[in-house]
């Protein structure tokens, strides 16, 4: 298989640390790949059109994306436990809580983007503020139900453990453990298992 990514995308970590807690790290050839909303990679879009990383290549030849897809494929091809379950309230669980992780990631990259891309003069107070709203009711959300993070290693775990790794990589929303100190004691741990230390982001 064959792995676009980038070091720095929170999309790709998930993937990443998918593939490393399935085992199937070393059957993927990783390809680093430059994307940026403001600089179309025209090359690139023959494998994934909307010119985001990731993209998959697998061993048939075929190209998926995005990061669920990729995810949900490397955890059907391994016979150990299931980062999704295959059914039941659980598997609905963790679809969510990678929703809730994923929509989080897509409006700290909404703030990435205008603060890192934009010209000074030409961002948007009220867009940021909005964007930062998103993530503090997500990150709420999750300290409020946090229970749902604890049991066997899961899609959602890794989702939300990636989200917040790149939020205080790039510090893009402030001080997100104010106020949510049982999130803050469980990604302690989480991020100390080794796929999270192997792939942790790199600017």
């Amino acid at each position: 298989m064959k792995l676009f990514y980038s070091t720095a995308s929170p999309y790709v970590r998930k993937v990443m640390v998918t593939a490393i807690e399935t085992g199937l790290d070393k059957k993927i050839e990783t390809v680093p790949t430059a994307v940026a909303p403001h600089k179309p990679n025209l090359d690139y879009a023959r494998n994934n059109p909307l010119m985001k990383v990731p993209a998959l290549v697998t061993d048939g030849g075929e190209t998926l994306y995005d990061s669920r897809v990729i995810c949900d494929y490397l955890d059907s091809l391994h016979d150990g436990a299931k980062l999704i379950p295959l059914s039941g309230g659980g598997r609905w669980q963790v679809l969510r809580t990678q929703a809730l992780s994923d929509g989080i990631l897509d409006a700290g990259l909404a703030c990435r983007y205008e603060t890192a891309l934009r010209p000074t003069e030409k961002q948007w107070p009220d867009w940021l503020s909005g964007q930062h709203e998103k993530i503090n009711q997500g990150f709420d959300a999750l300290e409020a139900d946090i229970d749902q993070l604890g049991g066997p290693i899961n899609l959602g775990q890794i989702a939300v453990a990636c989200a917040i790794g790149w939020l205080e990589f790039r510090n893009v929303a402030g001080d997100l453990r104010k106020s949510r100190p049982k999130l803050f004691k469980w990604y302690e741990a989480f991020a100390k298992r080794p796929s999270m230390a192997a792939t942790a982001p790199k600017a």
